[in-house]
C-alpha cells in the first residue's frame, strides 16, 4: 500500500489532484473499495453481487482476507508436512515453531493458567491472522484488512464468545455470572454493580476492536499525510524531509504490526483467564 515506485506514483497523482480539497485522497487509500488499484496500469473492478436484497459484493478487503487465509493454510500445511518427514524442525518450520512456542509459553500459559490448552488453537489462529494481515498491508498495491473495523469487530466478537463460553463451561451458567459480582457487596449496591459488570463484559471486546483498528489505520494515515506535505508546501525542497519521516514511520509500522498481534492475543488470553479462573 505504500512505498514502491508505482505506489508513490499513485500517491503523487492523488495528492496533486486533491491538494486543495482536504484529506479525501488519504481516505481513498485507507478505506475499502470495489476495485484493486494498480495505477499507473489501471484498476481491476471487482464483481457486484446482490442476493435477496443483500449486498454481497467482493471488495478489496475481502480479496486480501482470502489471500491471508490462503497464505495461512499454505504456511501451516508446509509446517505440518515438515513434521511428518522429520522431528527436528529447520528453516521455515523452525521459525513458525518458535513463534508458536512464544505465544504458548509467554502469552497464553501465564495469563490463562490451568486448562490453557483448550484455548490455545483459537489464540494462535488470531495471532497469526493478525500478524499476516498487518505485514501484507505494508506491501505495495495491497490493503490492510485489520484497518477495517468490521474485521476487527469480528475478531473481538470471537474473543467475546470464547470468553463467555469458557467461563460458563468452567463455572456453570449461574455460577459464572454470580462470580462477576465481588463478594461482600452491600445489597443496596447490587443493581448498580450488576449493570457495571454486564457493561464491562462488552467494553473489553469493544476496546480490542477499536485498539487494533485505530492503530493499523493511524500508521497509514500518518505516512500518507507526511507525503502529502510536499504538495501542501508546494516545494520540492520539502520532499527529503517528508519522505525521510515517512520512511521512519513505515519501518516503525513493521514493529507496530507485530506488537498489535501480540497485544490482541495477550488481552484476549487475559480476558479468557479472568473468566475461567474467577476464584483466583
Amino acid at each position: 500500500m505504500f512505498l514502491g515506485s508505482d505506489s508513490t506514483h499513485i500517491i503523487v497523482k492523488d495528492s496533486v489532484k486533491h491538494s486543495s480539497g482536504g484529506g479525501d485522497w488519504i481516505l481513498h487509500h485507507v478505506m475499502d473499495g470495489n476495485y484493486l488499484d494498480f495505477e499507473p496500469f489501471g484498476k481491476v473492478y471487482l464483481p457486484h453481487i446482490q442476493l435477496m436484497g443483500l449486498d454481497l459484493s467482493i471488495t478489496r478487503h475481502v480479496v486480501f482476507l482470502w489471500i491471508v487465509a490462503i497464505l495461512l493454510l499454505i504456511s501451516f500445511f508446509i509446517v505440518a508436512r515438515s513434521y511428518k518427514k522429520t522431528l527436528i524442525p529447520h528453516g521455515f518450520t523452525n521459525f513458525i515453531e518458535t513463534i508458536i512456542v512464544f505465544v504458548r509459553d509467554e502469552i497464553v500459559k501465564p495469563t490463562i493458567g490451568h486448562g490453557y490448552e483448550k484455548f490455545l488453537p483459537y489464540l494462535l489462529t488470531a495471532f497469526f491472522f493478525i500478524l499476516f494481515s498487518n505485514f501484507i498491508g505494508l506491501v505495495p498495491y495491497t490493503a490492510t484488512v485489520t484497518s477495517n473495523i468490521a474485521v476487527t469487530a469480528t475478531l473481538a466478537g470471537f474473543t467475546f464468545f470464547t470468553t463467555q463460553i469458557g467461563g460458563i463451561i468452567h463455572h456453570g451458567f449461574i455460577g459464572y455470572f454470580k462470580g462477576l459480582i465481588p463478594p461482600g457487596m452491600p445489597v443496596a449496591l447490587l443493581p448498580l454493580i450488576v449493570l457495571v459488570e454486564i457493561f464491562g463484559l462488552f467494553t473489553k471486546p469493544f476496546a480490542l476492536c477499536i485498539r487494533l483498528f485505530a492503530n493499523m489505520t493511524a500508521g497509514h494515515v500518518v505516512i500518507l499525510s507526511l507525503i502529502g506535505l510536499i504538495f501542501i508546501m508546494k516545494t520540492i525542497y520539502f520532499a527529503p524531509v517528508s519522505i525521510g519521516f515517512a520512511l521512519f514511520i513505515y519501518f516503525l509500522e513493521l514493529l507496530v504490526a507485530l506488537i498489535q498481534a501480540y497485544i490482541f492475543t495477550m488481552l484476549s488470553s487475559l480476558f479468557i483467564g479472568m473468566a475461567v479462573h474467577q476464584d483466583h
